[in-house]
């Protein structure tokens, strides 16, 4: 089994953002370890695709058990899944909350420890997560206390992590994108969800992909949380 070459794990990697990311770190020379509940085999001998659901507390280990089988190693894991529902607080059914709180907080936290026991024998890793700039900059247009409560516990998490491990050779790092365009939103509503971030107009899957590889490069940078929200966070 050779392990010269770099290993990326990304969650969520079906579509969108996912899918975008599997190409950018394939294009950069990495083997590439894909899982989602969807997600469809590859004929490419550098991708590794795992279907599962990450909200199940096995789904995180057996993803990162068969990335070492296939490839040897983990440099960096890409914590990407998740899902978002905007509802009234008083709205939200039993069922809601704990789905999302499954696939939010549940899929970060399984696949993550078992990443970071890897990462820490090689000396070694990165772990960027998504999150969401609901968390720093809620909107009244937009109730949605269920991402602010679970990417809220990932944003703080990403700095806990990052201080724990600064002096063991792991990174820990975040993007909080605004509203981007993703197949998650219809595009008779992007004039509205534009109209929602201060330069007027969403984001693109290239600007997510752009902040990831950058905070993938920046090796003095750690703990981050990068906004990528066209100035949500910064205020309107």
């Amino acid at each position: 089994m050779a392990t010269a070459q770099k290993v990326a794990v990304i969650t969520g990697a079906s579509q969108g953002i996912g899918a975008a990311l599997v190409d950018a770190y394939l294009d950069r020379n990495y083997r590439v370890v894909a899982t989602s509940r969807s997600i469809q085999p590859s004929s490419n001998p550098d991708v590794l695709a795992i279907t599962g659901d990450i909200g199940d507390p096995t789904t995180g280990p057996r993803v990162i058990a068969e990335a070492l089988e296939r490839f040897g190693r983990i440099d960096t894991l890409v914590n990407n899944a998740g899902i978002f529902v905007a509802s009234p607080f008083t709205g939200y059914t039993a069922e809601q909350y704990a789905q999302v709180v499954a696939t939010n907080l549940n899929g970060f936290y399984f696949i993550t420890q078992a990443a970071v026991a890897e990462m820490e024998k090689q000396g070694r890793g990165h772990v960027v997560s998504i999150t969401t700039s609901l968390v720093d900059h809620p909107l009244s247009k937009v109730p949605s206390v269920l991402a602010s409560l679970t990417k809220g516990g990932i944003v703080a998490a990403t700095k806990s992590l990052a201080v724990e491990y600064a002096a063991r050779g792991l990174r820990f790092n975040a993007v909080s994108p605004g509203i981007i365009k993703t197949p998650m939103h219809a595009p008779e509503t992007h004039d509205f969800l534009g109209k929602l971030h201060p330069m007027g107009h969403m984001g693109e899957i290239g600007d997510i992909v752009g902040a990831i590889l950058y905070l993938e490069n920046a090796g003095f940078v750690t703990g981050e949380i990068l906004h990528v929200d066209g100035g949500q966070a910064a205020g309107h």
